[in-house]
Parts: structure tokens; sequence; C-alpha cells
């Protein structure tokens, strides 16, 4: 039995940081109910990252939403938001990601929302809060990656801001959401109350990068400085980075810069012993290590550096990654099948319960496949 079997969610959001959410608790055994728009739905069927249609929707629709339930309603329509209303009376967390404002004149607001159900856990996700000048900006992923310093952290000194490739914003509000929901119904199983828990993807970027902001805070308010080539990290020292080598790439964290050249045979980089100038002159050094790594190949430089228990890594793309017996252990892959016999195949749930791997083989739902069924199961 899956530790959130029973629990009723009623998921209004749609996006990724919303819905990413909404994926994690019905991993952990949560039944789902997604509420979509009659018709269009979840804007996020028709969001692609690629060109690429899966079974109607996009592949990102399918990738957040599978393992779920669809109800469609029109919340602005009275009989729909009554029926919804009813539904969440029944539920145990309700959840959205709505700009300020909206859900209140949808009359699905925490305060309405809580004399129907006292004991709900309530969930939400904003932009930028639900207070001052930005409270109404778009909480979209590359707009906050930018806003919040993130972008300055990533590529080379000259490269200028870079955003990271993934969804980070949304992914990181979403887990976020996750934890403070079950942190809610921890506290509700143990004195039946319920909670209204917020979350902003800008706090939530800005707490991603607690580490490096903290620093920031201690030394005098000195922004971050990449280092001129390979950079992996603006605050961390030569070796930290990526190095091309023969015939790929390599990836070096932290280790003694004299060390380094003794292992790899370059004298160059034994004129580093200080410690201090790893951070100090660690472009200088990262551009001689750079040089010399290129002549011979990962394979070569892994069989040095690893039984000196020096952390590195080959770097590796998803077809090499999928071949490994690395990943091929972890069991990572599982195929899930909707209700029309559409299989793909994804990526399974990374928690593991007293050993037992999560997985569920329930697709995505068509739009308002489950309606009817919800309307009469919950007497809506």
């Amino acid at each position: 039995m899956k530790p959130l079997q029973d629990i009723i969610v009623v998921d209004l959001s749609q996006f990724l940081s919303g819905p990413s959410a909404s994926l994690k608790l019905a991993d952990l055994g949560a039944r789902v109910i997604k509420v979509e728009k009659p018709e269009t739905g979840d804007i996020c069927r028709s969001l692609y990252v690629s060109n690429l249609k899966m079974n109607g929707d996009s592949s990102i629709f399918h990738a957040i939403n599978r393992n779920k339930e669809s109800i469609t309603a029109n919340l602005k329509d009275a009989k729909d938001l009554n029926r919804i209303k009813k539904l969440i009376a029944q539920a145990d967390i309700v959840m959205h990601n709505f700009r300020p404002g909206v859900i209140e004149r949808l009359g699905l607001d925490y305060t309405t929302v809580k004399q129907i159900n006292p004991s709900v856990i309530y969930g939400e996700i904003s932009g930028y809060g639900t207070a001052g000048p930005w409270k109404d900006k778009p909480g979209q992923d590359l707009l906050l990656q930018s806003l919040s310093g993130l972008t300055w952290l990533s590529g080379n000194e000259a490269a200028g801001p870079v955003p990271m490739g993934l969804a980070i914003v949304d992914l990181i509000s979403g887990a976020h959401l996750v934890q403070g929901i079950l942190a809610a119904l921890v506290r509700k199983g143990v004195n039946g109350q319920g909670a209204k828990v917020q979350v902003s993807m800008l706090e939530s970027i800005i707490d991603f990068q607690f580490e490096v902001i903290t620093t920031y805070y201690q030394d005098g308010g000195q922004l971050p400085q990449r280092t001129k080539t390979n950079n992996a990290h603006a605050y961390l020292g030569a070796p930290y980075g990526i190095y091309k080598t023969e015939n790929g790439y390599l990836a070096l964290a932290m280790g003694q810069i004299p060390f380094l050249g003794e292992l790899l045979g370059c004298d160059s980089l034994k004129n580093y012993p200080e410690p201090e100038s790893w951070f100090s002159k660690r472009s200088e050094i990262k551009s001689i290590l750079a040089a010399h790594l290129e002549t011979d190949t990962t394979q070569k430089w892994l069989s040095l550096l690893e039984p000196a228990d020096i952390w590195c890594a080959d770097v590796m793309d998803w077809n090499r990654l999928l071949q490994t017996e690395g990943y091929q252990v972890l069991d990572m892959e599982q195929e899930v099948v909707m209700s029309d016999g559409y299989r793909f195949k994804t990526t399974r749930c990374p928690i593991k319960i007293d050993g037992e791997v999560l997985k569920s083989d329930k697709g995505t739902p068509i739009l308002g496949e489950h309606t009817q069924t919800i309307i009469s199961e919950f007497n809506l």
C-alpha cells in the first residue's frame, strides 16, 4: 500500500509547477482528480517543447499528467462550479496555481473552500507571491530564472547570462509545494487541523540558490565571478569544471592541484601549491589543465584519477547513459497505458518506500475522460 492511498486531491492547476506537484502526490498513492476547461483542457496539452505530439497532446503534458483522472468543468458556470465545490467538500487536498486574484473571482479561494471543507489542505503556487509590485507578472520559468540571478551562475565569464535548459523554477516550486502539503498532512493526522500552503516561484528559486546567496550576504555583496573557461560553479576554485578530452569530455570536482599535476603528468600544475591560488588563479589553472586533458582520452584520464579517489566522471549523453549498468540497475523506466490503449515509456517516481519502487501503469487522462464517473461517484 502506497503511503497516500485513499487521499483525494482536487487539482485545479495547469502548465508545469502545480501539475508536477500533483504528479508526485499521485505517485505516492494519492488519487488526483484534474479539473480542466471543457474543449481545450490544461493549456499544457498544446504547450510543445518539441514538435512531438503524443496521442493528440504534447509530450510534456503526458510526462507530467500521467497517473491522474480528468474532469471537465467551466468554473465560470454556476452549475459546474457547484459540482466542483461538492467535490472539494469530499477532498483531502485542493491545489491551484492561478495568478493572485483569479481564484477569488472564481469563488474558490481558501476562505471559501475552508467553509466547505474545514480540514482541507489548500495548496497554491504563485509567480511572485500575493503582494508587491510584481504579483501580477506572469510566472513563467525563463522569466523567473532571469529575474532571480540564476542565469549568472552557469556558463563562462564572457558568455553573458545562461539559463538552465530545464523548467527548473517550475519543478522546484512544485517540489516545495509537495513538501508543504505533506507536512500539513502530518499535522492534520495529529490534530485534524487543515492548512493553507503557499509557495511562490520566486521564493523557490531564491531558496534553490541558498548556498551561494548566503556567501553573497557575507562577503560584502560581491557578485559571483565565473571563470573564463570551464566554469561549472561561480564560487568553487580550480579544477571544478568540465574539460574536453581527445575523444569526449571529463568532469572534475574538487582536488589538490599539485596532486592532479602529478597524477596526470602535467608539471605546470605543480607550480600552484597554495590552496588560495586555486581560487585566485583558477582561470589560469583551468586553461593549463584544459590544454593538457585534450592530449589523451577520457578513459585514460579516468584510469589515473579514479584509483586515486579523485572525484571525476565521464560526461555522457542519454544515448550512452541508458546503456550503462549503473543506469539499468536503477529500474527508472516504466510503461504507462491510456484508456484507449496508447502506450508510452516514461520515468518512474524516484522515491522508494520500505524498499519498494513506486510505479504505476496508469497513463494520461483523455480530456474529461472521468467526468461522468466522478459526477456519479461523488454525487455531484
